[in-house]
Formats: structure tokens, C-alpha cells, sequence
């Protein structure tokens, strides 16, 4: 699996931009801040996601970023893909000329991994990581039992 920072911060970023939904747009600056991760490389990773409109950028005074879609509608997946983060386990980037230009013999074992982390990175939204955040910060605990239920939290009282 490929996914590299650029996946998980645009996804940590994402989220901290939908916990301050509906308090005014938020600024690089402050989730830079917040999540530690380097202003500049938020800065590219937020073009990517304004271009793929997942946020709006507020110009001026009080300006920033939020939401450009509601974040039940905005899947995992969708903000990875939004980065340019491929989703593949397979060596050959799903061209299939792993080895000697043919398919390599476990080639459809990764292909069909890398359609089940996208199918389960498909099922979570947005709106899921958020509430989950909010249960742990109110002192409930989130449990995923991805065999049973998969992207669906069940509340454990902590």
C-alpha cells in the first residue's frame, strides 16, 4: 500500500476543518498549528482539494477554508484521491507488467486488496471521523468492527 503522508494529512487536515464547521472559515495557519503539519505543505494539498471541490477558500480578512460540500457526502476515499494518493498494493501500479512486462503471479491477490481498502475507504465518510472525534473528546470511545459492521461506529461507554 502507497498511501504516504500526503494521504493521512490531507485527511488529518480535513477533519480539523469539519470539527470548526459552521464557526467561519478556518486558516491554514491554525491547523497548521493544531496538527503539526508544515504550512507550505498544507497550502498544496488545500489547492488540490479546492480544484477537486471539497473546500471553498474565503479571501480577505476572516478568510480561510471550509467545507464545499456537506461532509456526509465526502468519503476517505475522495480526499485521498483529491491529493493525488494512489490506492494500489500492486507493484506495477495496476498495469499489470509487474514482472517481465507480464502479470506477476499474486497480482490479482493485490488488485483485489487495494478494491477493498477503496470500497472501505469509500464507506467512511467525513461526517463519521468527525462524530467519532467528538464521541472520544466526550469520553466515549468509537469501536469499528470492520468484519461486521464495516465504516459504522458503535459508541462504548469509556
Amino acid at each position: 500500500m502507497r498511501l504516504t503522508t500526503k494521504g493521512r494529512f490531507a485527511v488529518t487536515a480535513m477533519v480539523d476543518l469539519a470539527l470548526r464547521h459552521g464557526g467561519g472559515p478556518v486558516t491554514l495557519a491554525e491547523i497548521s498549528s493544531r496538527q503539526k503539519i508544515s504550512l507550505s505543505y498544507l497550502e498544496q494539498l488545500f489547492g488540490k482539494l479546492r480544484r477537486h471541490q471539497l473546500v471553498d477558500s474565503v479571501r480577505g480578512p476572516g478568510g480561510g477554508y471550509r467545507l464545499a460540500k456537506d461532509m456526509a457526502s465526502i468519503s476517505v476515499a475522495e480526499i485521498i484521491l483529491a491529493v493525488d494518493e494512489p490506492i494500489d498494493a500492486t507493484q506495477c501500479g495496476g498495469k499489470e507488467n509487474c514482472k517481465d512486462e507480464q502479470k506477476c503471479l499474486t497480482h490479482d491477490l493485490w488488485a483485489t486488496l487495494n478494491e477493498r481498502i477503496f470500497d472501505y475507504l469509500e464507506s467512511v465518510s467525513l461526517r463519521q471521523l468527525v462524530d467519532d472525534q467528538r464521541s472520544k473528546d466526550s469520553g466515549v470511545n468509537t469501536v469499528h468492527d470492520m468484519r461486521q459492521n464495516p465504516g459504522k461506529g458503535v459508541a462504548v461507554s469509556a
